[in-house]
């Protein structure tokens, strides 16, 4: 029987012991779903949309609403390393740089995934949503933008980790380099809610966007992770 090998064993340490800590105590959790929701009831207040409306409407707010609930888990993601110097003594084992840093952001991955199904019938009943067109792509849509917020925003949590004004800068860093993320994301899913287009181009653009960055982060985690 093949052992699984020490980059897979590593990987799955990392997020089963983010997993307990969230687990524990749902910080990063509650303070999306909060946010996410605020923002999802604030925009149906403002906008006071028709069924018709809404279906225009509704994607560029459910990724408006993902992505400013994300930045306050992404912000705390690598805060807990600081304490009590977990990260340096992290940066002192034999585990791979890409196991620490896939393991978060499948961690996070998961955090914003469970927020947007708490979040989707609240979406849903204040939006009148009904999709026109293969309402089964949103399935494929939704994790793949979720993806490409998370691993860029991982990754520059963990660059900016150390700088003082941390929670500000990761915004201004990580907005502009999600935004091809964000268009086509809002593309798509506008294009399936509505019927009026086909969603194709959009969504292998975003799978094009997660693969090019996924790789980037991961061959230059290893730099930030040691980095003074």
């Amino acid at each position: 029987m093949k052992r699984p090998s020490l980059k897979s064993t590593y990987l799955w340490t990392h997020l089963a012991k983010d997993l307990r800590i969230e687990w524990r105590s749902k910080d990063a959790i509650n303070s999306m779903l909060f946010f996410a929701l605020l923002v999802v009831v604030l925009f149906s207040l403002a906008f006071d949309p028709t069924i018709s409306v809404s279906r225009q409407i509704a994607g560029g707010i459910l990724c408006v609403a993902t992505l400013f609930a994300s930045v306050t888990a992404l912000n705390q993601a690598w805060a807990r390393e600081l304490r009590h110097q977990v990260l340096d003594a992290q940066r002192m084992t034999p585990a791979p740089a890409a196991s620490l840093f896939l393991g978060k952001v499948i961690a996070n991955f998961l955090f914003v995934s469970v927020v947007q199904l708490l979040l989707a019938p609240l979406f849903i009943m204040f939006y009148n949503l009904r999709a026109l067109g293969q309402g089964w792509l949103l399935a494929l849509v939704l994790p793949l933008g979720t993806w490409a917020l998370v691993v860029n925003g991982t990754f520059f949590a963990a660059l900016s980790i150390r700088t003082r004004n941390r929670e500000l800068l990761l915004p201004l860093i990580l907005f502009p380099i999600f935004i091809p993320a964000m268009l086509a994301m809002v593309q798509a899913s506008t294009a399936i809610l509505t019927g009026e287009s086909d969603p194709d181009l959009w969504i292998k653009m975003l799978a094009g966007y997660d693969v090019i960055f996924t790789t980037i982060c991961l061959l230059l985690f290893e730099t930030i992770l040691h980095a003074e």
